[in-house]
């Protein structure tokens, strides 16, 4: 949701509609063999992605090959229909879309690195524990800080971050780790839900001049109530002790880590600028910032290259135990399978709106079932697919609401996917960095209580702003 999302990645959606409408040579396949066995490659597909911690197959695996095997169909369906060209188009036009997002978050997953490497979660780590705090405590502080700094940065990077931190807490409970993933990821997704910088879905209602930027704020009580009840039913669940105390003391923090720290700021900023000012897609902003690493890289490189020995080993991509720091080694160790695994998402699901299933949804489900059941029905779907291309095709389809029902299907949209770990990018990043901790069915084991923190901040909304 996901996942992907990226508060930036606004444009990184594949966008189906867009494409169509740019090309009026399309062929309604929607109940044809074509259309059929597109859904079921896609079933498919994700039938083995939920199935990854039993199966062990990489979900990025059945992914590609449900995308390729789906615009396939599309270019035998458009050469048979007379139309050779049109798929060509359209593929490259979603390519692109997924270009922004790849780089954006090879990027954020450097910095990232970048900062692990340089032992600033150490040191968080150790300041954590220094307060006394026990398992409960950093589950809340960890959370909260979720939820509270998506709305400025993404609920992407945010969601990443504070997983890093989990990580280095917890290291000796994956009870603690696996809880205190989901609620990262439903903090993370619940903060960027009230916020057109938040997340990509608000960022997309907000471009599309739906609703002024300040109405967006109305739905931060609902948003922490989406926070609180699952959080709450979940810290009866957490292990009562207190992380063993840290083995070393001190300032843990390599030389050059709070500078990194400033330059990811300032490289989210940076993106912010980028699209806000100049009009330039986010993901530029980004490739910007990673110059500032760099050149960054450069400097610490050459200081620590004095001290290098040539008689000590390291395994190849290995920047620690007195490596000089490169930025490439930091590259090199991205989550490849996640960054696949959202190639094949956003393509596949880019071939069934090309085809028109989406757009068939929407109306179906506005044109038969009212606004607020709709609304409530399109969270439920984003948990299953990617949020991003399910409000596309509310925006499209444009359908008669009112503004307390516009803000309604951008808090489900927004906070639907924390139901499942595949329905938010968030927790589709969280899977590949905790990997063995957060997995798909520890998340759906609290499925039950998310769900019932999605009911309780749509009522709240409805009450509230109603």
């Amino acid at each position: 949701m996901k996942h992907l999302l990226a508060l930036f990645g606004g444009l990184l959606v594949s966008m189906p509609g867009m494409a169509q409408e740019a090309h009026s040579e399309t062929l309604d396949l929607t109940h044809s063999p074509f259309g059929y066995a597109a859904l079921a490659i896609f079933a498919v597909a994700y039938l083995l992605v939920m199935l990854e911690e039993k199966i062990h197959l990489r979900k990025s695996k059945p992914m590609l090959i449900a995308a390729g095997l789906i615009w396939i169909l599309l270019a035998i369906a458009y050469r048979s229909g007379g139309y050779p060209d049109t798929v060509e188009e359209v593929i490259r036009h979603n390519f692109l879309e997924y270009a922004e997002l790849f780089f954006f978050l090879l990027v954020a997953m450097t910095y990232i690195n970048a900062m692990l490497e340089r032992g600033v979660f150490d040191q968080l780590r150790n300041w954590l524990l220094g307060k006394g705090l026990g398992y409960r405590g950093l589950f809340w502080v960890t959370g909260v800080l979720a939820f509270s700094i998506s709305p400025v940065a993404d609920n992407l990077t945010t969601a990443l971050i504070m997983c890093a931190v989990v990580l280095a807490v917890g290291k000796d409970s994956p009870t603690f780790i696996s809880l205190a993933c989901i609620n990262i990821v439903v903090g993370a997704n619940a903060g960027g839900a009230f916020s057109p910088f938040g997340d990509i879905t608000t960022l997309m209602v907000w471009q599309k001049g739906v609703l002024p930027f300040q109405d967006f704020f109305l739905l931060f009580i609902p948003a922490v109530v989406n926070f609180l009840v699952p959080a709450v039913c979940m810290h009866f669940a957490l292990p009562k002790g207190r992380p063993a105390a840290p083995s070393e003391t001190g300032n843990l923090i390599k030389t050059g880590g709070l500078v990194i720290c400033g330059l990811f700021l300032l490289t989210i900023i940076t993106a912010v600028c980028f699209h806000q000012f100049l009009h330039i897609p986010p993901v530029f902003g980004m490739m910007f910032g990673l110059g500032y690493l760099k050149l960054t890289g450069y400097y610490l490189k050459q200081q620590e290259s004095s001290r290098w020995s040539e008689s000590v080993e390291s395994p190849p991509g290995d920047s620690g135990a007195g490596r000089p720091f490169d930025v490439f080694d930091h590259i090199a160790r991205s989550e490849w399978d996640t960054l696949f695994f959202f190639f094949g998402v956003i393509m596949a699901v880019g071939g069934l709106g090309f085809i028109g299933y989406l757009g068939m949804m929407s109306a179906t489900l506005y044109g038969e079932l009212g606004p607020t059941i709709a609304n409530v029905l399109i969270g439920v779907m984003s948990a299953l697919v990617d949020n991003i291309p399910v409000m596309f095709a509310v925006l499209t389809m444009n359908p008669e609401m009112s503004d307390v029902q516009w803000l309604l299907v951008t808090l489900t949209a927004g906070v639907g996917g924390s139901m499942l770990s595949i329905g938010s990018a968030a927790g589709v990043a969280l899977m590949g960095q905790a990997r063995g901790h957060y997995t798909f069915l520890s998340h759906l084991k609290w499925t039950p209580v998310i769900a019932l923190g999605y009911g309780a901040s749509i009522w709240t909304h409805l009450l509230i702003n109603g």
